[in-house]
């Protein structure tokens, strides 16, 4: 599943091949993919111009010219791309935006598990999973002292806690496993049980860890591209995600891969000790 660098990266290509664009019309080969209904989704939006694209933790927020907004979630395998209209479409294309400068915007989704959903804008954030979604991990956005708060709440494993939302936005399995090593934390130790010192540099390796992999374009480990088809490039850099039985890059002990939350999850044994409680 794409996550928030994976997302962003596709937002930031959107804005340029999507953002400005007047639709002339919609064709929506698999009628799962949008939630409204379809025949009202169409004809709310054509006509009116895509202004600009917003993001929020994995979702992307399609601003229309009518004060109506599209949240986009990508799932598993959702993405976007661009091609000139009247362009090839296979089986995997679910829906088609036409623009009057000549091209179209494209959804392609081999899993089928991707959503649209249109609202009134001011209205998204009671989509899904927006309705809890916790904050974006930037300095600004995350406070020390909410994370500390929600962690010596909680009494599940951290992996687990990182991996849901209300606690901080963007987080998936890729880079739970790369911050837990940074941070030499064992992924099923208890939330509650990190010191404060612990804590602080969780948050700070989640906020730099997140903002590098942006501008490496994020990580392509089995389908991710961007909206031009590019793979991401920090796949070069994970540390832990993808090395189990490898070397740890740090202390040199090989590195395992064990199930945390139903995830498949790989850690040091020597850096990231399970702690006593």
């Amino acid at each position: 599943m794409p996550e928030l660098p994976e997302v962003e990266t596709v937002r930031r290509g959107l804005m340029r091949i999507a953002a400005g664009r007047k639709i002339t019309g919609i064709d929506v080969y698999y009628g799962k993919t949008i939630t409204n209904d379809v025949e009202e989704f169409k004809q709310a939006l054509v006509g009116q111009t895509i202004e600009k694209i917003d993001r929020r933790g994995k979702y992307l927020l399609f601003r229309f010219s009518n004060d109506l907004t599209m949240v986009s979630h990508l799932r598993m395998e959702g993405k976007y791309f661009n091609q000139p209209n009247g362009g090839p479409i296979d089986k995997h294309t679910h829906v088609v935006f036409h623009f009057t400068d000549g091209t179209e915007l494209c959804y392609h989704d081999t899993r089928k598990f991707g959503r649209m959903t249109l609202v009134k804008t001011g209205d998204e954030m009671m989509v899904g999973g927006l309705k809890t979604i916790g904050p974006e991990p930037t300095n600004e956005a995350f406070k020390l002292e909410f994370f500390n708060h929600e962690l010596k709440r909680s009494r599940g494993k951290i992996k687990p806690f990182l991996l849901n939302q209300k606690h901080v936005a963007g987080l998936g399995n890729i880079y739970v496993d790369e911050v837990l090593w940074q941070t030499k934390i064992n992924p099923e130790q208890p939330a509650n049980t990190l010191t404060d010192e612990q804590i602080a540099r969780l948050r700070e390796n989640i906020i730099n860890e997140l903002a590098t992999a942006i501008k490496y374009k994020g990580t392509t480990v089995h389908s991710f591209t961007n909206a031009f088809g590019d793979a991401g490039a920090f796949q070069k850099r994970l540390n832990a995600y993808g090395h189990a039985g490898d070397k740890c890059p740090r202390c040199g002990t090989k590195m395992v891969k064990i199930k945390v939350a139903e995830r498949g999850t790989t850690f040091c044994p020597h850096c990231q000790e399970l702690k006593e409680e």
